[in-house]
């Protein structure tokens, strides 16, 4: 996870850099947990909760979870979505803090774009809780609950390696895709991946025909699908005209695993071993069928739960046991965190990974292997 330190506090040196004369930003440092901690509030309080626009599977359900969680909490639920984008979103903020409520919980459509509004909520009394997304460039964040995103690069390249050796000996062709540069997540992802298969990389176990090995070089503006198989049909038709088979891709969510593969079948070439993210259920019906190796899996309704958990326990005055106090550093500040792990889902083990009740259950449920034929 140190690459996280560096990776946001590299964001506050440049979005300060411009300054020129001005001071440089304080050293960030884990700030005491605010009194209103300790004191607690009513148990029937308001708690509003601000999501980004409802664009993938894992936001769309989060509305109701919220909202029936929090009421069976005993809380009044304020549930939005910022579909009017970051303005939006501030506002909400805004509103919410006038409006009374006791904590924030954050999923932030631009998390450095929030700070003005973070702060006036502050000086409301309002608990600041990032979801899913750290909120950076502000110390007007209490705490953090996520996924442990580096976990999720880590099995990603271990995937990787498990799918390859799977397939014979080596070595073995591969080209890798990293997700947005304004994804504050997508750098964690490739680099923590990339720890895992530099040594194999060094030691020629891997080659990458394309050479690009860099995040520049393999971001995918806006996690669009498209940016990526416009860049893998030149690839293919650069470094692999000769006969070269692709062996393996790592692609850092599902929406892109599967437009990747569809472009290298479409170039005649056959099925590598792709990684991705988020369970999408078209990808869980692949990799049930074998023609995407692995996803991750971060249960929307666990976090739900666990952030509710800590909402409840705010309101207690109880004492927060953070699973990382040193590592999310915001650009102004160490943020505490609340993480939770990932799951690595492959073929081995997609049958049993999902509630049947539920998506991707349902998906899982539905396919031949699953059925046992």
């Amino acid at each position: 996870m140190r690459k996280l330190t560096t990776a946001f506090l590299a964001l506050a040196l440049v979005l300060t850099g411009c300054a020129g004369t001005a001071e440089p930003p304080p050293e960030p440092s884990l700030t005491e947990s605010s009194t209103v901690w300790a004191s607690g509030f009513s148990a029937d309080a308001t708690i509003g909760v601000t999501l980004p626009q409802k664009t993938s599977e894992s936001w769309v359900p989060a509305e109701g979870m919220f909202k029936d969680g929090l009421k069976d909490a005993g809380f009044t639920p304020m549930v939005l979505f910022a579909d009017g984008g970051v303005t939006a979103q501030q506002r909400q903020i805004l509103d919410m803090a006038e409006a009374g409520v006791k904590v924030i919980i954050v999923g932030s459509m631009d998390a450095s774009s929030l700070g003005e509004q973070l702060a006036s909520a502050k000086q409301a009394g309002v608990i600041i809780i990032a979801y899913d997304r750290l909120l950076t460039n502000t110390p007007d964040v209490d705490m953090f609950i996520g996924y442990d995103n580096c976990m999720v690069g880590t099995l990603q390249g271990t995937a990787l390696l498990e799918g390859l050796d799977s397939q014979g000996e080596g070595p073995y062709n591969i080209e890798l895709i990293a997700g947005s540069p304004d994804d504050q997540w997508a750098a964690v992802f490739f680099d923590c991946a990339m720890e895992v298969l530099q040594p194999k990389i060094d030691d020629g176990t891997l080659k990458i025909p394309s050479g690009q090995t860099t995040l520049q070089q393999v971001y995918t503006d806006g996690w669009w699908p498209v940016n990526a198989t416009k860049r893998f049909d030149v690839i293919l038709s650069n470094f692999y005209s000769g006969g070269e088979q692709l062996d393996g891709i790592l692609s850092p969510n599902d929406y892109i695993a599967r437009a990747v593969i569809d472009t290298v079948e479409e170039a005649g070439f056959g099925i590598p071993v792709v990684t991705g993210q988020d369970s999408e259920e078209e990808s869980v019906r692949w990799i049930a069928s074998g023609k995407q190796y692995s996803t991750i899996h971060k249960d929307t309704a666990t976090l739900i739960s666990e952030t509710i958990n800590l909402v409840k326990q705010l309101q207690q005055g109880l004492e927060i046991a953070f699973t990382d106090t040193t590592t999310y550093n915001n650009g102004v500040k160490i943020v505490p965190a609340y993480l939770l792990p990932p799951l690595l889902v492959t073929k081995d083990n997609v049958c049993t990974a999902y509630d049947p009740g539920m998506w991707p259950g349902k998906a899982a449920a539905e396919t031949p292997l699953c059925r046992g034929e």
